[in-house]
Formats: structure tokens, sequence, C-alpha cells
């Protein structure tokens, strides 16, 4: 009776919300996910070749750069109304406004990574018949991989709450319950809905910071373990106790 009447009293925090609204919730947990899966894929695709450009052509290196700051630097709310002419109300409005914010963060981070691969590894590959491609995919990208991936996870991070902003269009995932809960005051929704997309971005986070330590297990700290027989043992203490 006591977990019925929260509702009616507006509590905070209220177990028949959740009961409830399970459903509601879950759709829109698996919209937050959907679309933030779509921006940070797409966003990698992007960000990859204008990378290599940037790379290949050291002059194209500012303007691209630059273009991609420019970008991160219009506010969510303006980036959404410029796309409006193209997109409409739809998923791809939203879709693409993240994928644009994405580029800051993925363009400089792969770009660093390649840049940090050692001439030495790319000229031991050359000399072992390697072309440009095989050297791209087999040496250069993996070498690249602990920048790229933690770029990965900065965006997933931030995208995970840009997403929410799409709610002014009807599809921000959580951030759609969060918005509806604000205008009608309703508490258990909105802090429900915002604890679910804190737990979304901390997941995901933990997620792809284990597969970055899975793919690149060259970055792992090595514990040195020192290992004494006991003949070495013996052989100290009888240095220790032999007389001056």
């Amino acid at each position: 009776m006591a977990e019925q009447n929260c509702l009616v009293r507006n509590d905070w925090i209220c177990g028949e919300y959740l009961r409830t609204r399970s459903q509601e919730l879950t759709d829109a947990t698996l919209q937050h996910v959907g679309i933030t899966v779509a921006a940070v894929a797409i966003g990698v695709a992007v960000s990859l070749p204008l990378a290599l450009l940037a790379r290949r052509w050291r002059f194209l290196s500012g303007p691209i750069l630059g273009v991609t700051t420019v970008l991160y630097s219009i506010p969510s709310l303006a980036m959404f109304s410029l796309l409006l002419p193209f997109f409409g109300l739809s998923v791809s409005l939203v879709v693409t406004g993240l994928v644009l914010y994405s580029l800051t963060v993925l363009v400089r981070n792969i770009l660093a990574g390649l840049q940090a691969v050692p001439d030495e590894a790319r000229d031991a590959a050359k000399g072992m018949g390697y072309g440009p491609l095989r050297l791209l995919w087999e040496v250069e990208l993996p070498l690249a991989l602990p920048a790229l991936l933690a770029g990965v996870r900065i965006t997933t991070v931030s995208t995970v709450a840009l997403t929410t902003v799409g709610a002014i269009v009807d599809y921000g995932g959580l951030g759609t319950l969060i918005l509806d809960g604000l205008d009608t005051t309703f508490k258990a929704q909105v802090l429900t809905a915002s604890v679910l997309c804190v737990l979304l971005a901390v997941t995901a986070d933990l997620l792809l910071l284990g597969l970055q330590r899975w793919l690149t297990p060259w970055t792992r700290p090595r514990r040195r373990r020192i290992r004494t027989s006991r003949t070495a043992r013996k052989a100290a203490v009888a240095k220790v106790a032999e007389p001056v």
C-alpha cells in the first residue's frame, strides 16, 4: 500500500513506478543504446579516413582539425536546428548530430595514434615487403589501437549524455523520459531515467576499457615476480654472515 501511495505522493524513489513502467523504461533504454552505438560506429567510420588524410597530406591537418573543432563548439540545440531541414524530425537527425560531435575526439586520437607509430616499425614492415594497405592494417592501426580505443571511450560516454538532447525531437531515449518528467514534475521518472543514463555511461566505459585491455595486452603493466630458490636464499644469508 505504501508503494502504491508513492505515486500519489510523487516521491523521488518509487518501487511502484519501476513495476508499472518497466516496459517504458526498457524501450527508452534500448533506444538510447541504439542511437549511441550507431553514432559512435558511424563516427569511427568517418574519422578514420579523415585522420588518414590529415596524416598523409599535412596541409589538410589544420583544416580537418579546425572544422571538427568548430562543429564541436556548436550548441546542441543549434546543431539540431541546422540539420532539421535535411533530416526532419527523425532519429537520423539525432544520430547525424552526434556523429558530427564525435569527430573532434576521434579524429584527434586516431591521428595521434598513427603519428606515434615508431618509424622503425614502418621501416621493418616495408623491408619485409608490406604494401601501403597491409602496412596500415597489420602494423600501424594495431599500434595506434590504444589511442583509438581511448577516443572511442571518451566519445561513447559523451554520446550517452548528448543523446538525451534528442528528446526535443522525441528521439532522446532516456532523455525523453527525463524531459517528460520535468514537464509534469514526475519525480520518480526524472530520477529513474537519470540514474539509468548514468549507469549506461559507466557500463559502456567499463566494457570498452575491458575491450581495450584485451586487444592491447602490451600496454598492461607487467608485474615483476622475483622467485628466489632455496639455494640462492642460503647463499645470500651466508654472504651476510660472512666475517669481514
